[in-house]
């Protein structure tokens, strides 16, 4: 991969990957993008197994939460017409219990029913049981799902040992553990999406889940509360880092969904204002966001791309909903 390589989402590159040592990569394809694993391991062969034990995680979350799949769980949500009910798995749930808490969070700029009624599903997260109390709910994943897979596909590499690695999907959900050797994190970029060569920022994160939303030529963004399209904002990323294990609940409980989270949050932040989230930023622990401003806002420039961040490095952060496994 060439240094810097940005995703067409948004714009998010390794910088100088043929750097990073004995780092092995190996990539898969699934959700209509090329997820790929980096991982530091001494046992090549070991890496391997553990990348494709990740990769049949995606598989798996692909069959059961595409709208696209006619027996899949979201599928049979958006059958549901008004009293009916059906038993989900428990990806399903948690993943609509994310969506329905960031739908709140963001007054309705996220909204993974595109304004057809996500707050007219009851979600019954103990039974895995969704009831619909109104016709017509139809839901898509497509703005969280990737994000939630690299938060399981996260918790898989740890429990096979690997501590050091970086997963992403489609380089617009990026999750980070720990930084491969002798580096201090692992080294990101930001880039205009609509010119790649110009590098916005440079992180060095770990232990951070990173999202990324952008806006292609000829491509725009409907904001579900007005069924309009949106402002000229060029791009949005947003990163939060991973609470330790301590900070989820019990020692060995789950992780926060923090690359869900930040993964519906890049899609959110396309829609709202800087100061709305300014606001979101400044009472959520861990949380940063960039966005790079466009024309109808007034900022055609270099120096249109604005920086927010919370006022506490806390975890975990406001209390969004946690994953566990199946």
């Amino acid at each position: 991969m060439r240094a810097g390589r940005p995703d067409i989402d948004g714009g998010v590159g390794i910088a100088g990957p043929d750097e990073l040592g004995d780092v092995r990569r190996f990539s898969h394809e699934a959700m209509a993008t090329i997820f790929e694993v980096y991982a530091e391991h001494p046992d090549a062969q070991y890496a391997a197994q553990a990348a494709q034990a990740t990769f049949a995680i995606v598989d798996r979350l692909e069959g059961e939460l595409s709208r696209f799949v006619s027996n899949s769980d979201i599928a049979r949500i958006n059958n549901l017409a008004a009293g009916e009910s059906v038993r989900v798995g428990r990806s399903a749930i948690e993943c609509l219990l994310i969506a329905r808490h960031l739908f709140d969070l963001t007054g309705g700029a996220f909204d993974i029913s595109i304004g057809t009624g996500l707050p007219t599903l009851d979600l019954d997260a103990d039974s895995c049981i969704v009831h619909s109390t109104e016709d017509g709910v139809r839901v898509d994943l497509g703005g969280i799902g990737k994000g939630y897979a690299v938060d399981l596909m996260a918790e898989l590499l740890e429990e096979w040992g690997i501590e050091r690695a970086l997963i992403h999907g489609g380089f617009s959900s990026v999750l980070t553990l720990d930084a491969a050797a002798a580096r201090e994190g692992w080294p990101l970029t930001l880039s205009d999406p609509a010119a790649p060569s110009r590098v916005l920022a440079r992180l060095s994160v770990q232990q951070t889940a990173l999202g990324a939303s952008g806006i292609r030529k000829g491509d725009h963004i409907v904001d579900p509360r007005t069924n309009t399209p949106a402002c000229e904002r060029l791009a949005a990323w947003v990163a939060l880092r991973r609470p330790a294990p301590s900070s989820a609940g019990a020692e060995d409980g789950p992780r926060i969904a923090a690359g869900a989270v930040t993964d519906a949050l890049a899609t959110a932040f396309m829609l709202l204002s800087p100061e709305e989230i300014a606001t979101i930023c400044k009472t959520s622990p861990g949380l940063e966001a960039w966005i790079l401003l466009g024309a109808a806002e007034g900022r055609a420039d270099e120096t249109s791309l604005l920086h927010f961040r919370s006022e506490s490095e806390g975890a975990p952060p406001f209390g969004h909903p946690t994953v566990g496994g199946d």
